[in-house]
C-alpha cells in the first residue's frame, strides 16, 4: 500500500463517487471497482461511508464536502493503521442503543447520541445505517462551532472519558463567537 498518495486518492475517488450518485448509482458495493474497494478497505474505510459523502454531497448543496471527509478519513486510517494495525474490528454499533436525538448531557442535545457514534466511527464499528457527519452531526457541530474531525479526534484522545469529552463541547460552547 502506497501512503505518501492517500489524499489524492482519497479525492479522486471522492469526486468519482459524487458524479456516480448523480448517475443514478445506489448501491455501495458496485459503485466502486475491485481495486477502489481494496484501496478503501486497506486504509479503514467502507464503501458505504465515502456512499454517504456523495449522497449527502448531492442533496446538501455540497455539504459535508471533500475537506471534511479527509480530515475525518485520516483520522479514521490513523488509528485502524496504528490503533488496530490494519485489522477492522468485528464489533457494530447497535442502532437501537444509541440514546435518542432529542436526549442531552449538561443540555447539549444530540451531545449524548454522537459520542457513542463518533467512538463507533473512529473504531470502524458503524453499521451501514448511520454516517459519522450527517446531517443532524452536521447541525451539532455548527451549533457548537466544532470541526467534525477535531472532534473524533478528541473522541480518540478521551477514549472512554464522556466526562472530559462533555466538559470540552461545553467549553467551546462558551467560546464561540
Amino acid at each position: 500500500m502506497k501512503h505518501y498518495d492517500f489524499a489524492a486518492r482519497f479525492h479522486a475517488l471522492y469526486n468519482q463517487a459524487v458524479t456516480r450518485h448523480l448517475a443514478g448509482h445506489r448501491d455501495p458495493l458496485t459503485m466502486f471497482s475491485a481495486d477502489e474497494l481494496a484501496f478503501l478497505r486497506d486504509n479503514g474505510i467502507t464503501a458505504q461511508h465515502v456512499f454517504d459523502y456523495a449522497e449527502d454531497h448531492n442533496k446538501y448543496n455540497g455539504e459535508p464536502g471533500f475537506d471534511i471527509a479527509l480530515s475525518i478519513e485520516l483520522i479514521r486510517r490513523d488509528y485502524f493503521l496504528n490503533v488496530q494495525h490494519g485489522q477492522p474490528s468485528t464489533t457494530v454499533l447497535d442502532e437501537n442503543a444509541l440514546p435518542a436525538k432529542t436526549e442531552t448531557t449538561r443540555g447539549i442535545e444530540w451531545l449524548p447520541r454522537i459520542i457513542p457514534k463518533a467512538r463507533a466511527k473512529l473504531r470502524g464499528e458503524l453499521p451501514a445505517s448511520l454516517m459519522f457527519c450527517c446531517g443532524g452531526d452536521r447541525k451539532f457541530f455548527k451549533e457548537h462551532d466544532i470541526y467534525p474531525a477535531e472532534f473524533l479526534a478528541l473522541i480518540w484522545r478521551a477514549e472512554f472519558n464522556n466526562a472530559a469529552i462533555t466538559d470540552w463541547v461545553v467549553k467551546r460552547t462558551a467560546t464561540r463567537a
